[in-house]
């Protein structure tokens, strides 16, 4: 089993997250890191040959040095489904009009939002929501996959499954959500309006 976790995700999450593999597996070591720096220092304090790297919910790209220092896959816990990869996956798919969005879990590989999918968690939208109402929705899911998986990734070395379920062809980026939040170049006041929704505060 492994020795050390770290968990890379923000500060708010960091207590309950930890808690829930503390709890699986007290002999555990889980280091927090919430910035590529923590990231570098929480490695250096590990053995890498005894730990495993968890991201949550965070926009923080995972160097591939990082992961091919670790024995086996880390897991990237993505608050979107398959169909959106990227940044921002609530927003785009409010303007695309989906109608079923959901949370994923992947293997981390160089590529962001492209490793071997191994867990999925799909709902449907809910009729006239927008991006907050969908991404408070995304992360309940996303945590609650957490929670589901934290018992295995603190206890045990094995990987896991595969699930048979491809990324979305097209893959967002930060640069992509902030062009579509030029509203002032928008004169359509139907396409305004849903980008508003799509991508407004």
């Amino acid at each position: 089993m492994p020795q050390h976790i770290i968990l890379l995700t923000g500060d708010t999450e960091f207590p309950f997250l930890s808690k829930a593999l503390l709890d699986a597996n007290s002999a555990l070591t889980v280091r927090h890191a919430n910035s590529p720096t923590a990231l570098s220092e929480a490695m250096a304090q590990s053995d890498p040959q005894s730990a495993r790297l968890l991201s949550f919910s965070t926009n923080i790209i995972v160097p591939a040095s990082v992961l091919s220092a670790l024995p086996g896959p880390s897991y990237n816990f993505h608050p979107g489904p398959p169909a959106y990869p990227g940044s921002h996956p609530d927003s785009f798919a409010i303007y695309d009009g989906a109608t079923r969005f959901g949370a994923t879990v992947h293997e981390m590989i160089a590529r962001v939002d492209a490793g071997p999918i191994v867990r999925v968690s799909e709902f449907d939208i809910p009729e006239g929501s927008n991006a907050l109402d969908l991404a408070t929705l995304a992360y309940q899911h996303v945590a609650a996959l957490f929670f589901e998986l934290a018992p295995v990734l603190a206890a045990s070395d094995t990987s896991l499954p595969h699930l048979d379920r491809q990324w979305g062809p097209r893959k967002y980026t930060r640069a992509d959500y902030e062009r579509m939040r030029d509203f002032d170049a928008v004169s359509d006041p139907m396409e305004r309006a849903l980008r508003q929704r799509a991508f407004g505060d």
